[in-house]
């Protein structure tokens, strides 16, 4: 391989990982404290303040607008001046050259058209810095806290699963499971180094680093993963509908159900989406109770994959069912063609529609959610219903379990240790010893772009695997070193040395990094917590600081001798 083409493949690589890592620099470094507040608040918590800064805004700006006209728009909303100008363009009206907050109000049809307008714009703003916080290397439990949930298994769902009171064995076994179950659907949400384990024997303690969102993480807590299939009763439906019409304030839970509500038949809520995702109860139906009350639950799920739907594009779930689910759907539809079907999950209608024909293949589509949702839910389905009911009993956002001084001393720690093998180098091997600190600053700038590509979470095991890494590097080079020198003394040229050098060093350092690189492997897939964020930065690092140390340097190397002509090496004293 030519130089020019190692030198083109470096750069490559380098300009590709600082586009990876400018979100976590600018993040860390450059975002203002209150954007960052804002892009770890739950849904809720954005809409509230989306909601009222609008309101403010809105408010101010009638005021401003009504106590002198030709006041111009304060700077903080400087913003509403571009929809402004977009809604006067489309009005074909003459754009004021310098806008009023009398000339931006009037570019709205009415207050309310401007409040959404102003709402819009925050909304999408702060889901613009959760998308951004979303790609950045997170902090672990230990470095920035997180979120601290605790969940106690209802006996009570136990028992009627199974049928009768259940043993401390039959318990044991269900919260064991679950931990498992649990365990493999925070690895699939992409939640890095949970921490899940008993606190006796029916309390689960799990601690999530790097995430303090509650939506977040009700995603993977939600219920038992059911999904159930009942015919809607259309004609109750239809006096439920004009009931809640007339009792716009009813719900089943406060006034109970209408008396022309049959027995067998259930009141339920229906909820679909708004603009923030969050659940919102459109109405409530009637459906079915004896159809399907359990025989198309998770169990019968073999699949479940998140598709787009070919006119729509809108997100939706695919997911197959096994014989006997597959059969009893297939018998569910064909007995009730012309009638709708609500699909029920965790007692809540999220869509229902008429069936058409019989479904025979046992393959199902369901829509209605938004990408993230459609996500979460196939996840659910995917990793199994949780054999017992969770009840969540605490849920707390926790500070970092070490001190701010904690990690400013380990910080420094490391600084120091980096600074010594930084001026170490050149001092013992001179010119040599500064392409080494080089090669050894880019290995760490590709170690520090891959983990934040991944969006992996970083603890203090997690820089212990960098700073080891970072040994390795220094190591590899120093054997490398060792060798061209062993050659330089033979007599042989600059280039004839560093050839040799570097040939006879590869395979040394390949089996030293091989080696280390397979039990990284075995720990990261065996290991949980902090021990798996430790082997998952100690592969990273090895495949960097090989790359780093065999192929840049080499080709720093041959850049000197050969591009430079350089006929005396600078790589240590004596020679």
């Amino acid at each position: 391989m030519s130089k020019r083409l190692r030198f083109l493949i470096v750069i490559a690589l380098i300009a590709v990982s600082g586009v990876f890592l400018y979100p976590t620099i600018n993040w860390y470094f450059f975002m203002p404290d209150e954007d960052i507040e804002l892009a770890a608040g739950s849904r809720y918590e954005l809409r509230e303040y989306a909601q009222s800064t609008a309101r403010e805004a809105l408010l101010e700006l009638s005021e401003l607008a009504q106590s002198d006209p030709d006041a111009p728009v304060p700077d903080e909303y400087a913003y509403i001046k571009d929809y402004a100008r977009e809604n006067y363009r489309l009005a074909d009206r003459e754009i004021p050259e310098q806008w009023t907050a009398r000339d931006v109000l009037l570019a709205f049809r009415n207050e309310r058209e401007a409040f959404q307008t102003i709402e819009r714009h925050h909304r999408q703003r702060i889901e613009r810095l959760k998308e951004m916080r979303s790609r950045i290397v997170q902090l672990g439990l230990d470095l920035s806290g997180g979120l601290s949930v605790t969940l106690e298994a209802d006996r009570d769902s136990l028992a009627e699963r199974l049928g009768q009171e259940p043993t401390q064995e039959q318990l044991t076994d269900a919260v064991d499971s679950a931990i498992r179950i649990l365990s493999s659907r925070i690895d699939q949400f992409g939640v890095t180094e949970p921490s899940i384990r008993k606190q006796d024997e029916t309390r689960i303690l799990v601690e999530i680093p790097g995430d303090d969102d509650p939506d977040r993480v009700n995603a993977f807590l939600r219920g038992r993963g059911s999904l159930n299939f009942h015919i809607v009763d259309d004609e109750v439906t239809e006096r439920l509908i004009e009931y809640q019409r007339e009792n716009p304030d009813w719900s089943p839970g406060e006034g109970g159900e209408p008396e022309f509500v049959p027995a067998g038949t259930k009141v339920v809520p229906y909820v679909t989406q708004d603009e923030y995702d969050i659940d919102r109860v459109v109405r409530y139906i009637a459906i079915k109770e004896d159809v399907s009350e359990d025989g198309l639950s998770g169990q019968h799920l073999t699949e479940a994959q998140v598709g787009r739907d070919q006119l729509t594009n809108r997100p939706v779930v695919n997911f197959m069912l096994d014989r006997g689910g597959a059969d009893a759907f297939a018998r569910l539809t064909r007995d009730n063609v012309g009638r709708s079907m609500a699909i029920v999950m965790d007692d809540e209608v999220r869509a229902y529609a008429t069936i058409q024909e019989e479904i025979p293949t046992g393959q199902v589509r369901i829509s209605g959610f938004s990408q993230e949702e459609a996500r979460d839910i196939a996840t659910v389905l995917r990793t199994a219903a949780l054999p017992v009911d969770l009840v969540v009993m605490n849920q707390q956002s926790i500070g970092a379990a070490l001190g701010a001084e904690t990690i400013r001393a380990g910080l420094y720690a490391i600084a120091v240790g980096m600074a010594l093998v930084v001026l170490f180098m050149p001092a013992y091997y001179k010119g040599a010893g500064l392409i080494a600190d080089l090669v050894l600053i880019l290995n760490l700038f590709f170690i520090v772009s891959i983990l934040s590509v991944f969006n992996l979470t970083l603890t203090l095991t997690s820089i212990a695997g960098i700073i080891l890494t970072v040994g390795m590097a220094v190591d590899a080079n120093v054997i490398i070193f060792e060798r061209i020198k062993e050659e330089y003394r033979l007599g042989k040229s600059s280039q004839a040395a560093v050839t040799a050098g570097f040939d006879k060093a590869f395979w040394a350092i390949m089996d030293a990094n091989i080696t280390t690189f397979i039990a990284a492997i075995f720990l990261s897939q065996l290991g949980t917590g902090p021990v798996q964020g430790f082997a998952v930065t100690l592969a990273v690092g090895i495949v960097c600081s090989m790359f780093t140390a065999l192929f840049v340097s080499r080709l720093i190397f041959d850049f000197v001798a050969e591009g430079l002509g350089r006929r005396k090496l600078s790589i240590g004293w004596g020679l």
